[in-house]
């Protein structure tokens, strides 16, 4: 932990030592390569969600409500799990994402 802080120190110092313009280009160009990964692990995580949304006709947030079946099997309770994890994924990108909006509104700095 204490040498990926050191890094993180040397290069927020080596960062700091940019002109102005070169870290607006960075952030930007960063921001825009942040913004697609994430993009591509929310699609990946809503697909899951919509896939168990299918399988089992109902929303996870309903399912909640109800609870498992009596009858629900053991595949169920896995898929109840990774339907929490998909979830909980979406969820924690979607704040991500949100926190990088700001930054995403001023575009591609030149």
């Amino acid at each position: 932990m204490e040498c990926a802080i050191s890094i993180d120190r040397g290069i927020e110092s080596k960062f700091l030592l940019l002109p102005g313009d070169e870290k607006a280009a960075v952030i930007s160009h960063g921001v825009a390569i942040r913004f697609s990964e994430l993009n591509k692990r929310l699609f990946l995580a809503q697909s899951k969600i919509r896939f168990f949304e299918e399988k089992y006709s109902i929303r996870l947030s309903d399912l909640e409500e109800s609870g498992l079946p009596d009858d629900a099997g053991y595949e169920m309770h896995e898929d109840y799990i990774m339907w929490h994890h998909w979830t909980d994924i979406s969820e924690n990108i979607g704040k991500k994402i949100e926190s990088l909006q700001a930054i995403a509104e001023y575009g591609i700095y030149g």
